[in-house]
């Protein structure tokens, strides 16, 4: 299959449709307003999903990503060899909340004129736009992006959703959207809302709905997302995987092959899996997909970027992996006093198992890396210097996790007790960036301590 060539200038295509008539309905990802990000493999895999489903039951769909090159002739910076790398950045006020913070603000993604440009020359315009969010406090590019479409199409309904909508439900509703659906799209009530606002009564919701992703809406791709389950059977008081997606459900092996396969055949070399729990009932698809892979002999680089269960990385695990082509290896150690953590998922003995397992399958100790949370409420700098000295007495990178409050976990209510920002009543500061609930906040002294303790 050819790779499909990107637009040389700023245009949105409309998805096939038999009917004259389908609901037109266009998906936009919005820009990120923050101090620092880094595509690391990002795709709005929430957004794609619900965008399929709505193609699968007849509308003709769009997608808007704002932190992807999308148009052929749009600058960017060059990704690194598996695919990752920095976004394009613009400068920008800092909100006022953010007035004693000493980092620069900026917006990341396409242009503010392109994008402009392409909802202007839409045609025909579309009937409902579905505006998607991921970190609580990148709200302002959801604003941005309301404002934006409602300048443009001023009777078009635009409805949000996503990780921000769900978790900070009251602050999205007061935005100014026509609809905020909290928690998966795929839900009932959500998808009966969503066609309501339409006018037209609503569809069976397709089967596969959440899991089956719009990926051919993006061409000439560096690199795809590999998503086999939603949620995750664990508990973390820090995670919030729990709260969006309740229940722990794994796809069908035989749709997550044939997504794999049409990107591979598009092209597409890199691939990032995407779940919480990847390891978790691994045959029911990820072993079937690592086989396929080795038997087919498909050249290809995977990546973890959301950290492995290290407790189920058995030798039989490792070994498929090696040989499918996994190249970025993190783990979730989080912390390395065992004996009080904020999770049950790993014991130091299923750490040193896990380690030496990937080791024998092959792999070198300069692709692993090991999460450590930082900025946890009331903890110490010695835990994190410990964690760090543990993960490099075994040859590996450290990289800290920076802590996020996360409304509804909980360890939320002790993070609003530790910090002196009010978290509850304004998302902005549950940003990772301003180390929320360190005592003194971010400091660039700091920052550069804890960077020359991570390196190897």
């Amino acid at each position: 299959m050819l790779r499909p060539r990107r637009p040389k200038w700023p245009e949105i295509t409309w998805s096939f449709s038999p009917k004259d008539d389908s609901v037109r309905i266009l998906g936009i990802n919005p820009w990120i307003y923050d101090f620092a990000a880094y595509n690391l493999w990002s795709r709005p895999v929430g957004l794609l999903s619900c965008l399929d489903a709505l193609r699968k039951v007849g509308a003709r769909i769009a997608l808007l990503d704002c932190l992807d090159k999308t148009w052929e002739d749009v600058p960017w910076p060059r990704p690194h060899p598996y695919g990752k790398g920095h976004y394009p950045k613009v400068e920008v006020p800092r909100p006022l909340v953010y007035k004693d913070i000493p980092r620069r603000y900026s917006r990341y993604g396409l242009a503010y004129h392109l994008v402009r440009d392409a909802l202007f020359k839409l045609n025909p315009p579309p009937d409902l736009v579905l505006v998607t969010s991921i970190m609580t406090y990148w709200y302002p590019g959801v604003i941005t992006v309301l404002r934006l479409v409602k300048d443009i199409w001023p009777r078009i309904k635009v409805v949000l959703g996503g990780v921000y909508a769900s978790l900070c439900f009251e602050h999205a509703s007061a935005l100014g959207f026509d609809l905020v659906l909290k928690g998966p799209f795929e839900a009932k009530e959500n998808w009966l809302k969503l066609w309501q606002l339409l006018g037209v009564e609503a569809p069976e919701i397709p089967p596969d709905a959440g899991f089956s992703l719009a990926l051919d809406l993006y061409p000439e791709s560096e690199f795809s997302p590999l998503l086999g389950s939603r949620g995750c059977p664990f508990h973390c008081a820090y995670c919030a995987s729990n709260l969006l997606y309740p229940r722990f459900r794994q796809k069908r092996f035989n749709l997550f092959w044939q997504e794999f396969e049409q990107e591979y055949q598009k092209g597409v070399k890199n691939f990032a899996f995407y779940d919480d729990a990847l390891l978790v009932n691994p045959k029911t698809w990820l072993f079937p997909f690592l086989d396929n892979v080795i038997q087919k002999k498909y050249r290809l680089n995977l990546h973890t970027p959301n950290a492995m269960h290290v407790r189920y990385l058995t030798l039989e695990v490792c070994r498929k992996f090696f040989q499918a082509g996994l190249r970025t290896i993190r783990l979730g150690l989080e912390t390395a006093s065992f004996a009080s953590r904020l999770d049950v998922k790993l014991t130091s003995e299923e750490w040193e198992r896990g380690i030496n397992n990937l080791l024998e399958a092959g792999f070198k100790k300069e692709q692993i890396g090991a999460y450590i949370l930082f900025g946890l409420p009331e903890q110490s700098e010695q835990e994190v210097k410990q964690a760090i000295s543990f993960v490099k007495s075994w040859g590996i990178k450290p990289d800290l996790a920076y802590f996020t409050p996360i409304p509804g976990t909980p360890i939320f209510k002790k993070a609003c007790e530790t910090s002196p920002y009010p978290l509850e009543q304004e998302p902005l500061f549950q940003n990772n960036s301003i180390w929320p609930c360190v005592k003194g906040g971010f400091s660039w002294d700091k920052a550069k301590q804890w960077k020359e303790l991570l390196k190897v």
